[in-house]
């Protein structure tokens, strides 16, 4: 008999964990996380929900895999939870950056913020693309 050493699927994520965390926890890499990017909204205010939903409407449409936390939480619960999950770009929809027409945007790496006016849904869709995570992309066979 012949032993198997084979690099299964149990193998390949524990070495991407071992690759891709920190102090907070595991950074996953975009093509294996299990959502390329979170939308999280910080108060239950309306604006700010009306905002949060049309952005997480605007990333669905472009073909990102969004994940939308708009559960009644304190931001902290939130921000703990995302970093123990390690999505790779994070959206956060807060009323005090909203007034100031703003949303902020972390990348792939947890110290990367930015603030963006224009559209937001442009830097989370920035922070995927190329993954296979974000738009729609079919693999070319050679």
């Amino acid at each position: 008999m012949v032993p198997s050493c084979g690099l299964g699927v149990g193998r390949t994520i524990a070495a991407a964990i071992e690759q891709n965390h920190d102090e907070l926890g595991i950074v996953w890499p975009v093509p294996l996380a299990p959502f390329a990017c979170l939308v999280s909204v910080l108060q239950r205010d309306a604006d700010v929900v009306k905002a949060a939903d049309d952005l997480y409407e605007k990333l669905k449409a472009a073909g990102v895999d969004v994940f939308y936390d708009d559960r009644d939480e304190r931001p902290g619960v939130k921000f703990k939870d995302a970093d123990l999950i390690g999505f790779p770009v994070r959206v956060v929809v807060g009323g005090k950056a909203l007034a100031k027409g703003v949303v902020e945007v972390n990348g792939d790496e947890r110290a990367d913020r930015l603030e963006n006016t224009a559209d937001p849904s442009e830097s989370a869709r920035a922070g995927v693309s190329g993954s296979g995570r974000g738009p729609q992309q079919k693999p070319q066979r050679q």
